[in-house]
């Protein structure tokens, strides 16, 4: 039996479509049964279209407030009984209602290596700080900002003369390797969050 992904998006899909690949195999134990965007009209949803994957679009814009959002959201992924919640580049922080439901359930990914470069800008920070090693981590999601128990970590060298995208395209593709790796070993092994420990068994 595939465990059930809900995967949240905002733009292009890459991440999603790894994971929509990946399902494909039978052995990989985990399959997309529901994709919901932050906007109307992403490419990702687009993608889920295209295999074939209900969607399903929450822009904030339509609600009277971010709580009552966040309590759609939740309703909406809760209607595709997820076994995991996946971050696959959702721009939106999860409010209170969903980590109530989905707490230990919602994974992220973040291009560098936590806690080192938290926020919306951490390939640039890396380059600005100068460090020689930086990469990409998935962690379980909680109340603050990339502040939850860690999953796995990937590292990516720092080359001379690298831009802001140069360096995050190679994080970027580090990264979508790592997520589909990692999500079908929590799904098919199952795993213990003690603190801020995690173990996949």
């Amino acid at each position: 039996m595939s465990a059930r992904l809900v995967v949240l998006v905002s733009g292009a899909g890459t991440n999603l479509q790894a994971l929509l690949d990946a399902g494909a195999d039978p052995a990989y134990g985990a399959q997309v049964v529901a994709v919901g965007a932050d906007r109307i009209g992403s490419a990702a949803v687009a993608r889920a279209s295209a295999a074939g994957v209900p969607t399903f679009e929450l822009p904030i814009s339509a609600y009277a407030d971010r709580d009552a959002w966040d309590q759609s959201l939740c309703d909406q992924v809760a209607a595709h009984e997820p076994d995991l919640v996946v971050s696959a580049g959702f721009m939106k922080l999860a409010g209170q209602a969903f980590l109530s439901r989905f707490g230990g359930r919602y994974v992220n990914t973040h291009p560098a290596l936590l806690p080192a470069f938290p926020g919306m800008h951490a390939p640039q920070d890396a380059l600005d700080h100068g460090v020689k090693v930086t990469g990409a981590t998935l962690f379980f999601v909680d109340a603050g900002v990339d502040s939850g128990p860690i999953v796995a970590q990937v590292a990516v060298g720092v080359e001379d003369g690298d831009t802001t995208e140069t360096l995050h395209g190679r994080i970027k593709s580090a990264e979508r390797v790592m997520l589909v790796e990692w999500v079908g070993r929590l799904v098919r092994n199952g795993y213990l969050i003690e603190g801020r420990k995690v173990t996949v068994l």
